[in-house]
């Protein structure tokens, strides 16, 4: 990790570019194909797909019944308890955000409000490759289910065997998921998209990925089908003083370095020395990582950054936008109320960014890329929709309706006027 003291703020920008490994350019033109082919050929491009990028041969991408049961005895005791206890946090954290409706009189006779409606389908994108990440199935699935979804559609890559881990098939049947695809790729967002013979088409589709699956995402956003939000390879950044522990600040950036090749970590700190030991650490702990050349690749294109002060490490912060931000500083509460912009924040020394991966109760599918400066997280209301009601008597439209008539005039939109006019004429 290449170390810069002080840079000047004019260049914070530059040295904070997030890695590309290819021009956004190739990968549009290459997620076009792939979105063409499936919309034209659904279930054999998949299989087609699957055979080209994953190597594998598939009969039928529907994960059956006979799988999914197999799964639980592929699981230790120990795991599914952790699963469950994670579902468990993540349950109460979601449930809580339900809003009671709103209902308002804004003037005497003009009554506004506000319900929340669950999205009918909902797709999941869970990834699987190296890692299979069955605790986005639980980030995705509970809200899913708390909000109501009637379906719950998950794909995820099939290995090698053309099975799907059995982490995956068990935590989905414990999180009420519908059913299971054995589909990757920007594929897997187009077949969610527009529906194949096997897999129906959902209204909006979640879930993080790589830069395909962004592109997947942002593209068929535009006219086939509602997104969570641009998520895309996973980063970190770390505030840290001279309070930090050195061992703790690298675990953090490595945390986030073993997801891929192309995940970033950012390390930014008023004390030099911090920023030596944190270095050196990072050194020793990668050796012992058995993903060490991912991380070490994802490294790469990581940074640290020596600032003057709190305030400039917030500075900094903002400008990057972090997916996860972790403040390990002696008033960590103090750094925070200086953030605008960051998916999911961890205060204090005592808070790793994997708990919220895993089981704290926030969710972790975030904004990365710097999206973080106009998205939210997934949260409850991802799933929902708000639909909004207004109920006039013949006292409300009196008490309202010449406003409405001067502003339509004004607009010169007679029609709008006249469907005020004609009622007010009976109200007389």
């Amino acid at each position: 990790m290449k170390t810069y003291t002080h840079p000047p703020r004019d260049q914070w920008k530059i040295l904070l570019a997030r890695p590309l490994q290819q021009e956004n350019e190739t990968i549009r033109q290459r997620v076009e194909q792939i979105i063409d082919r499936v919309r034209r050929d659904g279930d054999a491009a998949l299989r087609e797909l699957s055979d080209q990028f994953d190597g594998v041969k598939l009969v039928s991408p529907v994960v059956t019944d006979e799988e999914i049961e197999a799964a639980d005895g592929r699981l230790s005791e120990t795991l599914k308890a952790a699963i469950r206890q994670a579902r468990e946090n993540i349950a109460a954290f979601h449930g809580a955000q339900k809003m009671a409706p709103v209902r308002v009189e804004t003037i005497p006779g003009v009554v506004c409000e506000q319900r929340s409606v669950p999205i009918r389908s909902v797709g999941l994108y869970v990834p699987g490759g190296s890692a299979p990440l069955f605790s986005t199935v639980l980030m995705l699935a509970v809200p899913a289910q708390i909000a109501g979804c009637r379906e719950i559609v998950l794909c995820t890559p099939p290995r090698r065997d053309g099975t799907v881990a059995p982490e995956i098939l068990w935590t989905a049947r414990l999180c009420g998921v519908t059913r299971i695809f054995k589909v990757g790729g920007a594929q897997a967002v187009a077949a969610m998209a527009f529906g194949t013979q096997s897999i129906p088409k959902a209204d909006k589709v979640f879930g993080p990925g790589n830069r395909y699956v962004t592109m997947a995402k942002q593209l068929l956003g535009l006219s086939a089908v509602a997104i969570d939000m641009p998520a895309g390879p996973s980063e970190v950044m770390v505030l840290a003083d001279g309070t930090a522990r050195a061992e703790f600040v690298a675990a953090d950036l490595l945390s986030q370095a073993e997801h891929g090749p192309d995940s970033q970590a950012i390390l930014v700190t008023t004390s030099a020395a911090l920023a030596k030991e944190v270095a050196a650490q990072v050194e020793k702990q990668l050796r012992a990582l058995n993903r060490a050349d991912i991380a070490a690749r994802a490294l790469e294109e990581s940074r640290i950054f020596v600032v003057a002060s709190d305030e400039e490490m917030a500075a900094m912060a903002n400008c990057y936008a972090a997916e996860h931000l972790i403040v390990e500083t002696a008033d960590p509460e103090a750094v925070a109320l200086r953030i605008e912009h960051a998916g999911s924040i961890f205060l204090g020394h005592f808070s790793p960014e994997s708990v919220g991966d895993y089981a704290s109760g926030t969710n972790h599918t975030l904004p990365t890329s710097g999206w973080a400066v106009a998205y939210s997280g997934v949260n409850l209301d991802s799933f929902c929709k708000k639909i909004t009601l207004q109920r006039l008597t013949a006292e409300g439209l009196r008490n309202i309706g010449e406003t409405v008539e001067r502003m339509a005039t004004a607009e010169g939109l007679d029609a709008h006027r006249n469907a005020v006019t004609v009622r007010l004429n009976t109200c007389k």
